[in-house]
C-alpha cells in the first residue's frame, strides 16, 4: 500500500525533537490548534505508558478543556493510578476520511488525520473542575439536551471518580490529503482512481427493557446525527 500524499502548512515548529514528524515531514502540523481539533473530533484516543515495567496502550474517553486532555475512570483502574502518578504518558488519536483508490495494486492509501503528544498527566483534585469535565464530556457524547432528561451528577459520584489531566505542550498532527500518487505509465489505464468516504453513522436506538415504564425515546435523540466524529 502507498503511503504518499500531502498535507501540513509547515508554519509552526515542533516544541520538541519527540513530536517531530520525521518520514514524510511535510505532512506535518506543529500547530495547537491543529492538534485540538483532531482531538475534539475523535471519540476515542490511545494511551501508552508503562505499567508495572510492561508497555501498554489503552483505548480511552477523552475530553478537552483549553490546552488540557482530561480522562476519567474508576479510582482502582491501575492505568489511571499511573497517570495520577505522574509517569510518562503518550496519546495518540486518529481521524480516517477516505480510503484513496488507485490504478494499480500498489498505490492505495487512506487519508487521515492523526495527533501524538506527550507529556505527564496531574490529578484533578478540585470538584468544581471535575464537575466541568465531566458535564463537558457528557455533552460531547450525548445531545445537549440529555442533560436535562436524566438525575445531575451527585458529589458522591464525582468522588468516587479520578480525573486526570494532560497538558498539550508537546504534539503534532499528521494528516494525509488527496488521490492516489500513480505511476506516470498508469494514469492511461481504463481504471477507476479516486475517493471514497468513510461516512459512519448511528443506528435505531435500542431500549433497554429494564425498567418498568415504557418511554419514548427522547426528543433529543430524533435527529441528533451522533458525537463528533460521527
Amino acid at each position: 500500500m502507498s503511503a504518499d500524499g500531502q498535507s501540513g502548512d509547515g508554519q509552526h515548529k515542533p516544541a520538541s525533537e519527540r513530536v517531530r514528524v520525521r518520514r514524510r515531514p511535510a505532512r506535518a502540523d506543529y500547530d495547537p490548534a491543529a492538534a485540538y481539533r483532531v482531538l475534539d473530533e475523535a471519540l476515542l484516543c490511545h494511551v501508552g505508558l508503562v505499567i508495572e515495567d510492561f508497555p501498554h496502550v489503552m483505548p480511552m474517553l477523552h475530553v478537552r478543556l483549553d490546552d488540557t486532555l482530561y480522562f476519567h475512570g474508576a479510582p482502582a483502574n491501575r492505568a489511571l493510578g499511573t497517570l495520577a502518578s505522574g509517569a510518562p504518558v503518550s496519546v495518540t488519536a486518529t481521524l480516517l476520511d477516505s480510503l484513496v483508490l488507485g490504478r494499480s495494486a500498489y498505490e492505495n492509501s487512506v487519508n487521515y488525520r492523526s495527533v501524538m503528544a506527550f507529556g505527564q498527566a496531574r490529578p484533578v483534585v478540585d470538584e468544581a473542575v471535575k464537575r466541568q469535565v465531566m458535564t463537558r464530556l457528557l455533552t460531547r457524547l450525548l445531545p445537549p439536551e440529555r442533560l436535562d432528561e436524566v438525575r445531575p451528577l451527585s458529589s458522591r459520584e464525582l468522588s468516587r471518580t479520578t480525573v486526570v489531566g494532560l497538558v498539550l505542550a508537546e504534539s503534532s498532527v499528521k494528516a494525509r490529503t488527496g488521490p492516489a500518487v500513480d505511476a506516470r505509465e498508469d494514469l492511461d489505464a481504463r481504471v477507476w482512481a479516486g475517493e471514497i468516504p468513510f461516512t459512519p453513522g448511528l443506528g435505531t436506538p435500542v431500549p433497554d427493557g429494564l425498567g418498568p415504564w415504557t418511554v419514548s425515546v427522547p426528543e433529543s435523540f430524533k435527529g441528533w446525527t451522533g458525537p463528533p466524529n460521527l
